[in-house]
């Protein structure tokens, strides 16, 4: 790792107010990371490879470190908000490949707050203790209630602040921490069978590795989160002295608590039984390890704030990205509209949100009992595909000198950052079933090209010519 000094651009009178210290900054990029994906799809992981569930995490911890380093790279170079797409923007200038990568973020967000719905029905379900199996249409209509609340804060206003994200955080860390002392608790009981994590099974009979690299795929959606915090950098007080350190701690400190995790529901429940059963694959694990104590009842509540946690700041995020490209005339302009009382974007919340019911309802309707690993799993993808990107953009900005000193991570990494996150991109790493998330993230990459050539015909006839995003960094996103 490359060190960096202290040393950063002046602070003019019309930059956001630098707010953000060292701790604070740790503190939201583990409260991005932790959330929907451990809490969701620790039993789909562990069908994939056995007992040795823990092991694709820490894969999807290595690939998403390599890339880790690349946003450093770009985060303390550029200090500005916008992330992803402003990078990119400045390493190529090709407009259209600016637009794809910002509505692939966009979509992956809609795909997120679409899991986490679908997992906060899980998680009500085990707190009401219905015995609802996960074709119970109750479930769906679950979710879309879910979003539909979802849309109405939304659309209300949510002024979100750093220090509720470090509440919101610790409520996340509780319940994980409550499984894994459950697991030790289990273990002095004679409770827990360790033994199972040393063991690999996997249903489809595939080797070892490719059984893993589909797990490894379906597990990176636990690992992301880390990439929003650049759009902080414009109020932290000190991004390249802070960045490096709290990103790394941040993806570290996650991998562990993931690792420990899963180890845990392994040895308490029987991989079999982590999947398509009456309760959530982390509520079994709780009822099982500790039967005598009222945990199980406890935990599904838990388990509820933290996946809506996730979807609220995920649909924040993406309303104000379709807000921001239409801002700048690469969508509708309808969708750009402001709510006159509320000063929020009303087409575009409800865009998103009508865009998150057809996902969730094609999803189920077509396979029930895969809703959340397929949504999950189309998030990570749609992320790989940025992630291939911004490791290239890192390369090619390697000319382009600042004025500052930044973090520079070693030459090697953004290319194996490149190469990784493509390899998990590709068919082999996902199982036959998981192949379905092609077609729903081609199909929402198709809604966003289709939206840009009717915004393109739409400013060919008023301006008389075409419009482009003009600068990406200004993109409003939350």
């Amino acid at each position: 790792m490359s060190e960096v000094t202290s040393d950063r651009p002046a602070q003019g009178s019309g930059e956001l107010k630098r707010v953000m210290g060292p701790k604070l900054l740790l503190l939201f990029i583990v409260g991005d990371i932790l959330g929907t994906g451990v809490y969701a799809l620790t039993g789909d992981v562990a069908a994939e490879v056995g007992g040795a569930a823990w092991a694709p995490f820490l894969a999807a911890f290595a690939v998403a470190t390599l890339t880790a380093f690349s946003y450093l790279e770009l985060v303390t170079k550029y200090p500005t908000a916008g992330g992803a797409a402003t990078f990119i923007h400045k390493a190529f200038g090709i407009h259209f490949v600016t637009f794809i990568v910002a509505f692939a973020v966009m979509a992956s967000g809609i795909t997120s707050a679409s899991t986490a719905s679908r997992a906060f029905a899980g998680f009500l379900r085990d707190g009401l203790q219905t015995g609802w199996d996960d074709s119970s249409p109750a479930l769906l209509l679950i979710a879309l209630g879910f979003m539909t609340v979802i849309g109405l804060i939304n659309l209300r206003g949510v002024g979100e602040s750093v220090k509720a994200n470090v509440v919101l955080t610790l409520v996340e860390l509780s319940g994980l921490l409550m499984i894994i002392f459950i697991g030790l608790y289990a273990m002095t009981q004679g409770r827990a069978d360790f033994s199972r994590v040393i063991v690999f099974d996997s249903p489809d009979e595939k080797g070892t590795f490719l059984a893993i690299t589909s797990a490894t795929a379906l597990a990176f959606f636990a690992m992301i989160g880390f990439e929003d915090s650049v759009n902080m950098a414009e109020e932290t007080t000190d991004p390249a002295r802070d960045f490096p350190r709290m990103m790394l701690t941040g993806l570290g400190l996650a991998a562990v608590i993931y690792t420990l995790v899963s180890i845990t529901a392994v040895a308490l429940v029987p991989v079999g039984q982590l999947v398509g059963g009456e309760q959530s694959a982390l509520t079994q694990v709780v009822a099982v390890g500790a039967p005598d104590l009222p945990f199980d009842r406890i935990f599904p509540w838990i388990g509820m704030f933290a996946v809506a946690n996730t979807a609220l700041i995920n649909m924040l995020m993406a309303s104000r990205l379709v807000y921001g490209m239409a801002k700048q005339q690469v969508l509708p302009p309808g969708l750009g509209r402001v709510h006159a009382a509320r000063q929020t974007p009303w087409v575009a919340i409800i865009f998103t949100t009508l865009v998150s019911y057809a996902l969730i309802t094609y999803v189920t309707l077509d396979s029930a009992s895969e809703v959340v690993s397929l949504l999950g799993g189309t998030t990570a993808l749609l992320l790989l595909v940025v992630f291939v990107v911004v490791n290239a953009a890192v390369l090619v900005l390697r000319k382009d000198h600042v004025d500052h000193k930044h973090f520079v991570a070693p030459w090697g990494l953004p290319i194996l950052g490149a190469v990784t996150s493509a390899f998990l991109v590709g068919p082999w790493a996902r199982s036959a079933e998981q192949q379905q998330q092609y077609v729903i993230a081609g199909g929402l990459l198709l809604l966003g090209i289709i939206l840009w050539v009717i915004t393109w015909v739409i400013n060919r006839a008023v301006y008389g010519r075409r419009t482009f995003m003009r600068d990406p960094e200004h993109i409003d996103h939350e």
